[in-house]
């Protein structure tokens, strides 16, 4: 199929519009939507927050549902089922739409391409591909969840040049820059949950906020607790900032070892709707999380300075042969103020 300049610039739209609800619309996806007729555009809007208008429905409300002989550019497909509001396919259909741009279909086994069936059989031509990787990619989170069952997580570390996150005595403020400890405020509120251990919260006693000057949202806060050593309510992670869940053996099952079993941990959060997270936690859980399979982004600050053979690893590996060694692909890497980011997943 053979999409237009006019195409590509009206998905373009339609997924930056998307992205405005990243903080707002929770365990749903981000879907952005542009109308146009003859060459310009009518209408646009987005998915604005969990439980109310989808992102059709709302561009369709600018021109009154009547939207005869034109395009809709939408980056998930139309839902096809009843939930907190009307299925957008039959709102679609009504609005006299002729034909319907998707950027990807929608994973979510409630939808799964019968949104896009609904508008075929109304007679609506749909064609889907359209910035297909751009739209996967704002939603990875969604998609993984839908899936799978469990959320995409990313691993922040930040260590020193030699690998190190930490002196032998469990040192380790700070690190890396002023500059990159907001950048990972910012990267704490794009994500829905922070994930981290207990010894990281009874040693650094942390509070795992976004503290940014225009930031309202506050992931939810997540410690891992094997040992069920959590007692202490006065913990900065107990802070009336955000909602805090310690998931310990009271209410996750354990591993053969005892300790929590990560993948159940992780399924938990995901039927709680959380999307995406992020962890910020010592060598040993990150570890850990590697050991099962579990993580599928890094993203790693590294301060031009060195801790010495002493301090702390970044991640505890048992690996003793270079056959064994873990690959990484990187996929960005710059530099913020002295300290070099960068994003990284698993071959």
């Amino acid at each position: 199929m053979a999409f237009t300049q006019l195409d590509t610039q009206c998905m373009a739209l339609a997924l930056q519009l998307a992205s405005e609800g990243r903080h707002t619309v929770h365990a749903n996806p981000m879907v952005g939507c542009v109308v146009a007729r003859a060459g310009e555009i009518i209408a646009q809007d987005y998915h604005r927050e969990f439980g109310k208008g989808h992102a059709e429905a709302n561009a369709l409300a600018q021109i009154n549902g009547k939207a005869n002989g034109a395009t809709m550019y939408v980056t998930l497909e139309p839902c096809s089922h009843h939930g907190k509001t009307p299925p957008c396919a039959e709102a679609v259909i009504a609005a006299g739409v002729t034909k319907v741009i998707i950027a990807t279909l929608d994973p979510n086994p409630l939808v799964a391409g019968t949104g896009a069936q609904m508008l075929k059989n109304a007679g609506i031509e749909v064609e889907v591909g359209l910035l297909e990787n751009e739209a996967k990619n704002l939603n990875r989170g969604f998609i993984k969840r839908m899936k799978t069952g469990l959320p995409f997580v990313t691993s922040k570390i930040a260590m020193s040049l030699d690998g190190k996150i930490a002196m032998a005595s469990g040192e380790s403020k700070w690190i890396t820059s002023e500059d990159a400890r907001v950048d990972v405020h910012k990267l704490r509120r794009d994500n829905q949950a922070i994930l981290t251990g207990s010894g990281t919260v009874l040693k650094d006693n942390p509070n795992l906020t976004a503290r940014l000057p225009e930031n309202s949202v506050t992931p939810i806060r997540v410690v891992i607790d094997s040992g069920n050593k959590i007692t202490d309510k006065n913990l900065n992670v107990f802070s009336d900032d955000a909602e805090t869940l310690v998931i310990n053996s009271n209410n996750c099952a354990s591993a053969v070892d005892g300790k929590v079993d990560l993948k159940a941990a992780l399924l938990k959060l995901g039927k709680m709707g959380i999307n995406t997270l992020l962890v910020e936690a010592g060598s040993g859980l990150n570890g850990a999380l590697q050991q099962a399979g579990l993580i599928d982004e890094m993203i790693i600050y590294t301060a031009p300075i060195l801790l010495g053979s002493d301090a702390t690893s970044m991640m505890q590996l048992p690996i003793t042969e270079m056959n064994n060694k873990i690959k990484l692909q990187i996929s960005d890497c710059r530099q913020i103020g002295v300290d070099m980011k960068i994003t990284a997943s698993f071959k």
